[in-house]
């Protein structure tokens, strides 16, 4: 079956995401339990305190397992911009379009609620999420050396102004 998208926290969904992220990250540049931690930490605490009319949590479902996810948090969004979190695909819906349609519908999101900022934080290397963020509109704005994830990388930091 192919994939659909699920509006909302579902159970498991906060321990499913944390695992995507592990997986892809820790290979990849040797994110390691700081990581997993906070990406757990930091979800639960949205997810706990998500407002359907700020905020907004897809998840991307195969055969009712999450295979992907993306968030806007826009609990500081008239000071700071709407907060793009925890996007990601699995390998199974990587390059399946999947990875679009959740940004897209991320951005339609900010659109409708009327965030004409918003932005992203990720690290240099991620060819492919770079592209669908430059697709959607974002540009890059900043970069800096930084551990915030547990290993050194190159952070980058993206916005987005959208004329609404």
């Amino acid at each position: 079956m192919p994939p659909t998208l699920h509006t909302g926290y579902l159970p498991g969904c906060i321990g499913r995401i944390a695992e995507l992220h592990a997986r892809y990250y820790h290979p990849l540049v040797g994110f390691g339990l700081p990581f997993e931690a906070k990406v757990a930490r930091e979800l639960a605490a949205f997810c706990e305190r998500m407002d359907p009319q700020r905020d907004g949590l897809w998840l991307a479902l195969q055969d009712g397992v999450v295979h992907g996810s993306i968030a806007i948090d826009g609990a500081h969004a008239a000071q700071d911009g709407a907060h793009l979190r925890w996007f990601i695909a699995s390998d199974a819906l990587r390059g399946s379009g999947m990875g679009k349609q959740l940004l897209s519908t991320a951005m339609d999101f900010c659109n409708a609620r009327g965030y004409g900022h918003s932005y992203l934080w990720t690290f240099d290397g991620l060819g492919a999420a770079r592209h669908l963020y430059e697709k959607h509109g974002f540009q890059l704005v900043h970069q800096q050396a930084g551990t915030q994830w547990g290993a050194e990388v190159r952070e980058q930091k993206f916005e987005r102004r959208a004329d609404i």
